[in-house]
C-alpha cells in the first residue's frame, strides 16, 4: 500500500460540469499509478452540476482526493495555477477531467523527469511520432487546433510540437520561476508557460492519442478563440498588458464600428438631427460593448438577471465619464500641439483606459 501523505506527484484537474467523470477518472489514476505516491486535486469553478460536491464525497473515501472550489472565478489557466500552487509535491501534472487524456502516460512522463534532473517539463503531444488527435476532436476543432499550434510556434518562437496540449507535467521549481508572469485568464496555459520561460526550459515530449469525451460537454467556444489571440498579443508585447485589457480594446473597436453604422442608419431617417442620431449611435455602441464585454472580457464575472441591468446602467455611467475624459484630454493636448490625430488618439486612449479600470472596479467588480 503506497502512502499518499507525502506525494511525489500531484495531478491537477480543472473542472466545470464534470461530475460524472470524477470517480471514473480517479479509478483510472489508481490503476495507472500503482506503486507511486500521488494525490489529485480537482479545481472546480462552482459547477452547477455538483462536481465539487462529488469530489468532496469521494475525498471522504479516499484521502488523496481533494477539491478547490472556486467561487466568482472562472478560467482554465487560473484553475491550473491555483491547483499547482496548492501542491506539496515536487512534480505536478495537469490533465483534463473529461477522460480524453491517457492517464497511463503519466508514468512515462514522471520517469522522464526523475531520470533527468535538468528536465523542466514533459508534454503529452499529439504531434510527435505515435501520437494523434484520434477521434477526440471533430474535423473543425482539429483544424482550429492545428492553426492555433502553428500560430503559437511561429509567433511565440516555441519549439514544442504541441503547445496547445492541456496534458503536461512540470517540475514545481520550474513552474515557480514563471508563475508571476502567467496570465490567469484564458485556456492555453502551456503555451503561456513555454513563452514565459523564454527558451530556458529543457522540455521533452511523449506521444499520446486524444480519446473521445465520455460525459459532459466541451468547454470550447468562441470566447476561447478570442482569449487565445489575446494571449498571443500579450506575449508578443512582453506581457505589458493583460488578456482582459486586450479583449476590452477589441470590444471597443467593435463599438466604434457599431457607432458609425448606427449613426449612418439613423441619419438616413433624420438627416437634420445629427445630435440625436449621434446620441442613439453612442448609446447603442455602449450597449453592444457591455454585452460583448460581459460575454468575453469578463466571462468569469458575467452578470445575469437583475445584476445585468444594474451593470448596464453602471457601464453607461462609466463610459459617460470616459467620454468627458476623452474630450478634455484631447482638447488640452490640441491646444499645446495642434495635431488632431495625436490629440484624438491620446484622448481616445485615456478614455478607454478609464473605461477599462472603472468598469473593472464598478461594473464587473470581483
Amino acid at each position: 500500500m503506497i502512502s499518499h501523505k507525502f506525494p511525489d506527484l500531484t495531478i491537477v484537474v480543472p473542472t466545470f460540469n464534470e461530475r460524472d467523470n470524477v470517480r471514473p477518472l480517479v479509478d483510472l489514476l489508481e490503476t495507472a499509478l500503482a506503486g507511486i505516491a500521488w494525490d489529485v486535486v480537482f479545481v472546480d469553478d462552482d459547477s452547477p452540476d455538483g462536481t465539487a460536491k462529488e469530489v468532496r464525497a469521494l475525498g471522504r473515501e479516499k484521502s488523496f482526493v481533494r477539491v478547490i472550489h472556486r467561487i466568482g472565478r472562472r478560467g482554465l489557466s487560473g484553475a491550473c495555477i491555483e491547483g499547482i500552487l496548492s501542491s506539496i509535491a515536487p512534480i505536478v501534472a495537469v490533465m483534463d477531467g473529461d477522460l480524453q487524456h491517457d492517464e497511463t502516460k503519466l508514468v512515462e512522463m514522471l520517469a522522464a523527469l526523475k531520470a533527468d534532473p535538468e528536465l523542466d517539463l514533459v508534454i503529452a503531444s499529439r504531434n510527435v511520432s505515435g501520437g494523434s488527435s484520434g477521434t477526440g476532436l471533430s474535423s473543425m476543432r482539429k483544424w482550429g487546433s492545428d492553426v492555433a499550434t502553428s500560430m503559437a510556434r511561429k509567433m511565440l518562437k516555441i519549439t514544442a510540437t504541441d503547445p496547445m496540449s492541456g496534458f503536461f507535467m512540470v517540475r514545481r521549481e520550474s513552474f515557480n520561476s514563471v508563475v508571476l508572469n502567467l496570465q490567469q485568464q484564458g485556456f492555453k496555459i502551456l503555451a503561456d508557460m513555454l513563452s514565459a520561460s523564454a527558451g530556458r526550459w529543457k522540455t521533452h515530449e511523449v506521444a499520446f492519442t486524444f480519446r473521445e469525451r465520455q460525459h459532459g460537454e466541451s468547454k470550447m467556444d468562441s470566447a476561447v478563440t478570442f482569449e487565445f489571440l489575446s494571449l498571443l498579443a500579450v506575449r508578443m508585447t512582453g506581457g505589458v498588458v493583460s488578456i482582459r485589457f486586450i479583449l476590452f480594446m477589441l470590444v471597443g473597436l467593435s463599438g466604434l464600428a457599431v457607432n458609425l453604422i448606427v449613426l449612418r442608419f439613423v441619419l438616413g431617417f433624420l438627416p437634420d438631427q445629427f445630435a440625436l442620431s449621434q446620441t442613439v449611435a453612442v448609446v447603442t455602441a455602449m450597449t453592444t460593448n457591455f454585452i460583448l464585454n460581459n460575454a468575453l472580457t469578463y466571462k468569469d464575472r458575467s452578470l445575469h438577471g437583475a445584476a445585468f441591468l444594474r451593470g448596464l446602467l453602471s457601464f453607461y455611467g462609466v463610459c459617460s465619464v470616459g467620454a468627458v475624459a476623452n474630450i478634455g484630454v484631447a482638447t488640452a493636448i490640441f491646444a499645446v500641439v495642434p495635431n488632431w490625430a495625436l490629440a484624438g488618439f491620446v484622448g481616445a486612449f485615456i478614455g478607454a483606459l478609464w473605461n477599462f479600470v472603472a468598469s473593472s472596479l464598478v461594473t464587473w467588480k470581483s
